[in-house]
């Protein structure tokens, strides 16, 4: 996490840009199940018998576990903190071996996921698998502990989800034609859908509470820099890309908040994720970061070749703690760690209409 000097000044920077006054934890116990992509899925790809690059090798998972657990980061993610701000334990896999209660909540999370089937298709559990697995665990639960206290646990749990990053990124790191056959505005609206109905049918089995982020400037990731500067030769930002997210972004609290109007008792927060991004790539010092354009691990240009970090031949950065991303596209346990603790007890500039801490409250 850096250095304890580092940390305190970076505490205080969130202070004044984001945070309202409030204590840092809840005392709830309400669940917390965890639904997406690879900035939330904390290792059920390694269980997966697919051609999926398993990525639970060194030097992923060196700064807090010290030792690979799945997660794409170099140690916790945004749910593993948000789990430890609201008092839970960290969250358990859907794909672990073993008996699980799964009244603390479940993570269905896969890394290269997408809301489309089509992204990454046969490789991760899509969005659609993850709510299929989702269904079949309520089963478990509803002949373990009945019908009336499974209602009472998914009525009050949190549910979070990461995810259209790799529906938007896949089209440029592969060979896919996808956005030739939609426009741009056509390919998000499928995207959202997908998105709103996963959240629909969750609602049906008895969710309420929900909370979603807007996606990053994925043009900024150093994969996508890399991209852009070896087939233009070009610098600085992928637009293109970019500029998906930016339409993703418009829609999704549009989504969301007609959802408000259809469905009662659903509640959500929407945590943007863009802007503070924007905030620390313009001004990394101000955060606590000295590099935001280059990864921490892998190799190629800014170290942002597709999934090199751990690979036979990759760099590793001296000082993780000052770098934003860890490999081409995932960022840092400090990034992911600041990203969470806004979502938490943020204000509503940044986390609305409520943050974390509220809907735990609730």
């Amino acid at each position: 996490m850096g250095s304890s000097r580092s940390n305190i000044l970076c505490f205080l920077v969130l202070c004044a840009s984001f945070l309202v006054p409030s204590s840092c934890h809840s005392y709830s116990h309400q669940a917390l199940f965890i639904f997406g992509d690879s900035l939330y899925d904390a290792g059920n790809n390694i269980y997966l018998n697919t051609n999926i690059p398993k990525l639970n090798i060194f030097p992923y998972g060196e700064t807090y576990f010290k030792h690979p657990t799945g997660r794409v980061s170099d140690g916790r993610l945004i749910p593993d903190f948000i789990a430890e701000f609201a008092k839970l334990p960290l969250i358990p896999l859907y794909l672990q071996p073993g008996n699980h209660h799964f009244t603390n909540g479940v993570n269905f999370a896969s890394g290269g996921a997408g809301a489309l089937v089509e992204t990454n298709q046969g490789l991760i559990m899509d969005l659609k698998t993850q709510l299929r697995n989702f269904k079949n665990m309520e089963k478990q639960l509803r002949q373990k502990l009945g019908a009336s206290e499974v209602e009472t646990l998914l009525s009050t749990a949190v549910y979070m989800f990461s995810i259209g990053t790799n529906d938007y990124m896949v089209p440029f790191t592969s060979n896919s034609t996808v956005l030739q056959s939609y426009s741009k505005k056509e390919y998000v609206k499928m995207v959202i859908g997908n998105i709103t109905t996963v959240i629909q049918e969750i609602y049906k089995i008895g969710g309420r509470n929900f909370v979603l982020s807007k996606l990053l400037p994925l043009g900024c990731a150093p994969v996508s820099r890399a991209l852009k500067l070896t087939s233009t030769g070009g610098s600085g930002c992928m637009e293109e890309v970019t500029l998906l997210a930016k339409l993703h972004n418009r829609a999704l609290p549009k989504a969301l908040k007609e959802l408000k109007s259809q469905l009662k008792g659903y509640t959500y927060s929407i945590f943007d994720a863009y802007t503070v991004a924007t905030a620390i790539f313009n001004n990394p010092s101000k955060y606590g970061f000295e590099e935001v354009k280059m990864a921490c691990c892998g190799s190629g240009p800014l170290r942002g070749s597709m999934i090199t970090c751990g690979q036979k031949v990759y760099q590793l950065c001296d000082n993780v703690s000052e770098y934003f991303f860890f490999d081409g596209i995932h960022p840092t346990e400090k990034a992911n760690y600041q990203f969470a603790k806004l979502m938490w007890d943020g204000s509503r500039k940044i986390v609305k209409p409520y943050n974390l801490k509220t809907l735990f409250e609730k």
